[in-house]
């Protein structure tokens, strides 16, 4: 019973952001001179309206899914993983570099790729790790900062190396991959694939491992009180290592998920443009870090995303009123994030004194 209570009082704050970012959502309608009921009526149709743009709701949400879950295991232990976008650019890379240069029979392949990506993103983010742990380095600032690093090799390595020389494509590209490496579509016609499924087992999986393993509870005890955690035992670094190259290889995985199941190629800037770890780590804060919130989050959030193309399609209201509702989204995440430093801070120091 408690922990349904405490379930329900956690849910109240991501709830009220929501609330709040639809009422200013409804300002920015306004503004614009539209109308809010008809409005949301057409960002709903876009993103539930029918199985077509339900499904097309739930492949956008597939990387959001990957991207938070590996964002939310860093944050679980305390660290903070900033270069989910940089380990998909590098996972979405390599699965592509993978599926086209590697013989053998498509499911062996495709498997391999997935592998491969997560292997690529999973060292990326581990480096950032040692880093910290070899030179104090601030583990937010390199996982940013390498982010550009990742950018940019991925640009260069489909603009010159690898790049598509068939076609006449605007955007720098890797040829197509075989079509028997693809993912699996759930649905004919649809655009959501198999990547879905493996986003909500990886979600459970992190779940089980996070509240039902010895190392995951290390973990969650590292992440609520290092001082903690390090005086019954816990290896910091060890524990670093561990949840940066896991959450590493998440990001990793939802590169080559869209890779193998979307694009069927890497496609300079394709990764970056959506924004899918930015909403990853947006998930992850409006759930707190738990798996199956940020599950559910990701969703949401890809609902707001495609709901809003549907919302322009139909309205004259602009596309830009669904970044408007998640701009406060986040606004009122970081503002809660803030106020929750500051009084730990404020005890702290209040416990020091009375020492």
């Amino acid at each position: 019973m408690n922990r349904v209570k405490e379930t329900l009082r956690g849910l109240v704050q991501p709830l009220l952001a929501v609330f709040i970012g639809l009422i200013a959502g409804a300002v920015a309608i306004l503004i614009v001179g539209g109308n809010v009921v008809d409005t949301y009526a057409e960002m709903w149709k876009g993103a539930f309206g029918n199985f077509y743009f339900f499904t097309n709701t739930l492949a956008r949400s597939t990387p959001i899914i990957l991207a938070g879950l590996g964002v939310a295991l860093a944050f679980r232990a305390g660290f903070f993983n900033m270069g989910a976008e940089g380990q998909m650019i590098l996972g979405g890379l390599s699965a592509a570099l993978t599926a086209l240069y590697l013989p053998g029979p498509g499911w062996f392949v495709c498997i391999a790729a997935i592998v491969a990506g997560i292997i690529a993103g999973g060292l990326w983010s581990l480096f950032a790790g040692w880093l910290d742990a070899r030179f104090g380095m601030n583990l937010l600032i390199t996982t940013l900062l390498l982010n550009y690093i990742a950018i940019y090799f991925g640009g260069y390595m489909v603009s010159y190396p690898f790049k598509d020389r068939t076609g006449s494509a605007a955007m720098a590209q890797t040829p197509m991959i075989d079509q028997s490496i693809w993912l699996p579509k759930l649905f004919q016609g649809m655009g959501l694939h198999a990547g879905f499924i493996i986003a909500i087992v990886a979600a459970i999986l992190i779940y089980w491992f996070t509240h039902k393993t010895v190392t995951g509870y290390e973990i969650r005890m590292l992440g609520s009180n290092p001082s903690f955690a390090t005086y019954g035992g816990v290896r910091r670094i060890r524990m670093m290592m561990l949840s940066m190259v896991i959450s590493g290889g998440l990001a990793g995985l939802a590169g080559a998920g869209e890779v193998l199941g979307t694009q069927y190629r890497f496609l300079d800037g394709s990764l970056s443009s959506a924004s899918y770890a930015w909403s990853g780590i947006m998930a992850t804060l409006l759930a707190r870090s738990h798996p199956l919130g940020t599950a559910v989050a990701a969703i949401l959030l890809a609902a707001l995303q495609t709901g809003a193309m549907g919302m322009e399609r139909n309205t004259d209201v602009p596309l830009e009123v669904g970044s408007v509702i998640q701009a406060v989204l986040t606004l009122f995440v970081s503002a809660q994030i803030g106020y929750s430093f500051l009084k730990r801070r404020k005890e702290k120091k209040s416990n020091a004194t009375t020492v």
